[in-house]
This record gives C-alpha cells, structure tokens and sequence, in this order.
C-alpha cells in the first residue's frame, strides 16, 4: 500500500540536510504516536551496553515492532526524533547512519538530539516516531 504522507523538500534551503524539511498527511489520515523505541531486550535489559550502533539497530527493531502493532510500516511515518545520550558529534553521526539506512529513501523530517541521559540504565539512544495512515 502505498503511503499517503507526502515529504516536502525545501530548494531554498541547504541540501546538506539527510531528510526532507517537512511533511504532510491527507486530513483524513489517522495518526500513530509511538513512544521512544528504547533498545530493550525481552527480558528488560538493555542491548549492546556501551555499542552505538547496536542499541541504534535494536531501537530500529523495537519501532518496527510497535509500527506493526499499530498495523503500520516505516514507511507511513512522517517524522522522527532520534536521542543519543552523549555530547559527541560523532556518537550523534554514528547513530544517525543507522536510522537514516533504516528508512531508506523514506527520509522524513528528522531531529537529531545530544542529551545528558536516558531513562534505561545503560541506555545511550532513543528513537520517538509519528506516523499517519488513511485507512
């Protein structure tokens, strides 16, 4: 099924940007607020204590999941924000390539946080999404 949001790019602004500036969804469409995708194991733990990119990978599997509980894809959300708990650049970079490779080109409007904690102990990335679909 196709998807019925629409990714608008800015030609006005730099094209530096890895995403779309913005995106809209039909009137009709419902909306899907996931809460942080946290990379948690079944049992509660978190994965890859100390690993970048394998907690950014399990967070990618973690919103999958919900997506479909919701009876979603990747491919119906319309906007994310992406937490790393570190003040690092690079850890924001190395975690950002993951979820940018996970939407594919899917690239919605996007934001990119450092902060000083997360709520999990040894957590060090979250990924909050919206997603829109008509039914």
């Amino acid at each position: 099924m196709p998807s019925s949001i629409q990714l608008i790019r800015a030609s006005t602004l730099s094209d530096v940007a890895q995403y779309a500036y913005a995106a809209t969804a039909p009137k009709e469409a419902r909306l899907i607020f996931l809460a942080g995708a946290c990379p948690l194991l079944d049992d509660g733990s978190t994965a890859a204590v100390g690993d970048y990119v394998g907690q950014a990978l399990r967070c990618v599997e973690t919103m999958r999941g919900a997506l479909a509980a919701a009876g979603v894809t990747i491919g119906d959300v319309i906007s994310t924000r992406v937490l790393v708990a570190s003040s690092e650049r690079s850890d924001l970079a190395t975690v950002w390539d993951v979820v940018r490779d996970a939407f594919g080109e899917h690239d919605v409007p996007s934001t990119l946080f450092g902060v000083t904690v997360l709520g999990y102990p040894d957590q060090l990335v979250e990924i909050e999404a919206v997603a829109a679909v008509v039914d």
